[in-house]
């Protein structure tokens, strides 16, 4: 009899504990699924940083800094709400910039102490970690779509010059004559360059020029960071250089890893500043390094980086980021810094001075 109501029972206890199982079953069954966060998403540029001074800037010179900051931002904001991808976002967007005279890259590109333009960009998925860069282009009208057009079309990361110019050509990738970039302001620029080396060389004494106008000449860039709606980063970094600058010299923006970086797990990064410093200091990688290996958050690690390594070592400028959860940072060491934003609500920020 024992035996018999021993088997009762293990039976009862088993087939309870299958009917819960059913119900739960039933329960999680009819449980609906989590939707993705459709506002988590976000963009953010900039248009170099330097010595930017309200005292210095015009009415209008700022309203049309700010109006183009605006067109450039929505446009990468436009793909990214459409559910577009985040490459696509940061190089529509830098092409609004890069069509602009008013920041150097592009049709506003400096001018080099031969009296040439040369063109860098680079370009860099997060998702994937796959990038393209190109140095010392001369007739290509936006080099940031040269720059993924490398990154997605061939097995190689960087080319520069004639082999980038070539490559561009069997890419179809719009060219243009050289004197498309020629701009006034840029001339003058250049041209008060070359006064202030001269004297500098004549005198021995680097205190014996200052201009104004030229303070920045190791400055300006324009790039761009984003986060689409599949949780994609990317980042993108075009510029014309240093005034003035000679031998080929090649600085930071088409520097995977200095000037442009981009990574799924950490953040999407764009610099802009003193070139030799950002590659010296690997600026862009840094700030994910310290995300990824200390655990710090996007704020901590740009701050750290630009406000205390960069200044340590003697560099200056600034950087733009955005993180994996649409956390944006805009961190710069100098007086000012073009730079726009908007998150998953659409709210937008314009910004150019240091209190702004």
């Amino acid at each position: 009899m024992k035996k018999i109501a021993y088997i009762l029972l293990s039976l009862l206890i088993f087939s309870a504990c299958e009917e819960k199982k059913s119900t739960e079953t039933i329960e999680k069954s009819t449980e609906k699924p989590q939707k993705p966060n459709e506002n988590n998403f976000g963009i953010v540029l900039h248009g170099g940083a330097g010595t930017i001074l309200k005292e210095n800037m015009s009415d209008s010179l700022e309203a049309a800094y700010k109006a183009k900051l605006t067109e450039a931002i929505q446009t990468g904001y436009a793909i990214l709400e459409k559910g577009g991808t985040s490459l696509d976002a940061i190089e529509k967007t830098i092409n609004v910039l890069e069509d602009s005279p008013l920041f150097n890259a592009g049709k506003g590109a400096v001018f080099t102490n031969d009296g040439k333009n040369e063109l860098d960009a680079s370009i860099m998925d997060g998702k994937t970690l796959n990038a393209g860069a190109v140095a010392g282009v001369t007739t290509v009208k936006n080099p940031i779509n040269l720059a993924r057009a490398v990154m997605e079309k061939s097995e190689h990361v960087m080319f520069a010059r004639d082999g980038a110019e070539q490559f561009a050509k069997e890419q179809g990738i719009e060219m243009v004559d050289s004197s498309y970039f020629f701009t006034e302001n840029r001339m003058k620029s250049l041209k008060r360059a070359q006064k202030r080396e001269k004297v500098e060389l004549d005198h021995d004494d680097k205190t014996a020029f200052y201009d104004p106008y030229i303070k920045d000449d190791k400055f300006g860039t324009v790039g761009c960071a984003a986060l689409d709606k599949h949780g994609n980063l990317a980042a993108g970094t075009s510029t014309g250089g240093m005034t003035n600058k000679k031998w080929g010299r090649v600085g930071d923006a088409p520097i995977i890893g200095a000037g442009t970086y981009a990574n799924n797990a950490t953040c999407a990064v764009s610099s802009t500043g003193w070139g030799e410093y950002f590659i010296r200091g690997v600026i862009a990688y840094d700030i994910s390094a310290m995300m990824e290996y200390g655990n710090k958050s996007l704020q901590e690690s740009a701050r750290k980086v630009i406000q205390e390594k960069l200044p340590k070592m003697g560099g200056n400028g600034g950087i733009i980021a955005i993180d994996h959860k649409g956390n944006v940072a805009m961190e710069f060491n100098t007086a000012g810094m073009y730079r726009a934003s908007m998150n998953g609500d659409g709210e937008l920020y314009i910004g150019i001075y240091a209190n702004n």
